[in-house]
């Protein structure tokens, strides 16, 4: 049984966190990109033939994964191709993954794998895929479809959900904030890959072009695919939204969260880049945080994710923070519910507030 991968880097943006990157290559708790923890995923579960797909912004991730010798990419066993950029519609509207697929069709089509494991960047999670993989070819059924439990809340829209009874999907609903009683996709498919290619290639020849609603849902209600779920009952971290991100960033102060995406089933790796060890100064006060290396500490730091290389001058108080690399905090600064992304100059005395549900985000390089 072989299987190869693909990773969706751009199908959801949250904010000004996304202007200039894709969500693949979103920073996230402390040294990590999001792609770090697909690319963990997927290599643990002994795939080394994967792509990934990009429409643009993508320089950062290319930089950021490189080769993949991180993941062991590079060491000749099928490897790792960036599909990018590819071609747009006539319209220049980005209308879905089949038509991401429909685009690098070479990329399946020249393959020799029996398996495609098919993956967004979005939700971060830490699971066995070897089991996954297993319950697909067990089932005999089409697709196999990941989905979590407890995430459904009525308010929350989720992009696929489904009901089940007695082991088969009763209902599916797309787009939709679905109640409790339903399982939120988490957005990992596996499928034949011969099959894969005649259902892409089939939908866009009718001008559909949205996996969920188009291929799922809408060949599932036509019964001329079949499904199997496989239910996820481990960390799950839906990153969808800035008020998600940010409080899925926090989430990391619990210890249980922590190790549940970072070793849940295998480590996550990301780019090695060496730094010296965080300073803590004599007068530097830190409650419940996470530090990166390089960090400089001189002021006051609580319920906070710090990553690489950031300096809080003396003084300066930040609580509920995330604060990306390379960032100065100045002396007397004052901040709460604050993201604060890549080479932010804060200037000392200046005082920035906002609240869990809508943290203030200040964008790449300013000064504020």
């Amino acid at each position: 049984m072989s299987v190869m991968g693909i990773i969706f880097a751009n199908d959801v943006a949250i904010d000004d966190l996304t202007t200039k990157r894709t969500m693949a290559s979103l920073p996230f708790g402390g040294r990590y990109r999001q792609v770090d923890f697909h690319l963990a995923n997927l290599t643990a579960g002994g795939i080394r033939h994967l792509g990934i797909v990009s429409r643009s912004n993508y320089q950062s991730l290319m930089n950021h994964v490189g080769s993949g010798e991180e993941w062991g990419l590079e060491l000749g066993q099928g490897g790792l191709e960036f599909l990018t950029p590819y071609a747009l519609g006539n319209d220049d509207r980005y209308r879905g993954k089949l038509e991401n697929l429909h685009a690098v069709l070479d990329f399946l089509k020249y393959a020799e794998e029996e398996y495609v494991v098919l993956t967004d960047s979005s939700i971060l999670t830490n699971l066995d895929l070897k089991a996954i993989i297993a319950s697909h070819v067990a089932s005999g059924k089409d697709l196999t479809m990941v989905a979590k439990p407890g995430v459904g809340n009525g308010e929350k829209v989720l992009d696929l959900a489904v009901k089940m009874e007695n082991g088969e999907i009763a209902d599916m609903v797309v787009s939709y904030p679905a109640t409790s009683e339903y399982l939120a996709s988490m957005d990992i498919f596996v499928v034949g890959r011969e099959w894969l290619i005649e259902k892409v290639e089939s939908c866009v020849a009718r001008d559909k072009y949205h996996m969920d609603r188009d291929l799922v849902l809408g060949q599932w209600k036509n019964g001329t695919i079949s499904i199997n779920v496989y239910e996820y009952t481990g960390v799950a971290l839906y990153n969808e939204s800035t008020a998600e991100y940010f409080a899925n960033s926090m989430a990391l102060l619990d210890k249980d969260t922590r190790y549940g995406i970072f070793h849940g089933h295998h480590d996550v790796y990301t780019k090695v880049r060496d730094r010296v060890p965080a300073y803590y100064g004599e007068n530097c006060e830190v409650e419940n945080s996470l530090i990166a290396d390089g960090c400089m500490l001189d002021g006051k730091v609580e319920d906070c994710v710090l990553f690489r290389q950031v300096t809080v001058c003396e003084d300066a108080e930040i609580e509920h923070c995330i604060i990306m690399n390379d960032t100065v905090v100045g002396e007397g600064a004052d901040l709460k519910y604050v993201i604060l992304d890549k080479n932010v100059t804060v200037k000392p005395g200046t005082k920035l507030r906002g609240d869990k549900n809508h943290p203030i985000i200040v964008k790449r390089g300013e000064t504020v």
